[in-house]
């Protein structure tokens, strides 16, 4: 991809994520104000098909935009180009995919089938 195609992908991911940080603050806000637990919470949204497809798609764009970003971190600051630089972002961002489908896993899939 060039580099035009690299920043426009981690434009179009901040739009993507900007809906899902709203939601989730306010529904946080609307947790914490309305005294619920941690159990209560997670029997909320425990086998929940809507938040686990809501916080899936957040994580995929959480991952993308910040594997894009590490991206040129990596060029500015350690220099990397070519093969070394792609395989390190993919790492990257395979990783925080792979932390945030975990947790993703852990906060809805109880009682999916």
């Amino acid at each position: 991809m060039t580099p035009f195609h690299l920043y426009m992908a981690q434009r179009l991911s901040a739009l993507v994520m900007a809906p899902f940080v709203l939601v989730h603050l306010g529904v946080m806000i609307y947790a914490i104000q309305g005294g619920l637990t941690a159990a209560e919470i997670l029997g909320r949204t425990q086998g929940s098909v809507f938040w686990f497809l809501f916080y899936g798609m957040f994580v995929v764009a959480v991952a993308l935009h910040a594997a894009l970003g590490l991206r040129v971190v990596l060029v500015e600051w350690a220099g990397l180009r070519g093969r070394t630089l792609t395989f390190t972002a993919w790492i990257i961002g395979l990783g925080l995919l792979g932390l945030g489908a975990n947790a993703v896993w852990a906060v809805t899939a109880g009682g999916m089938s």
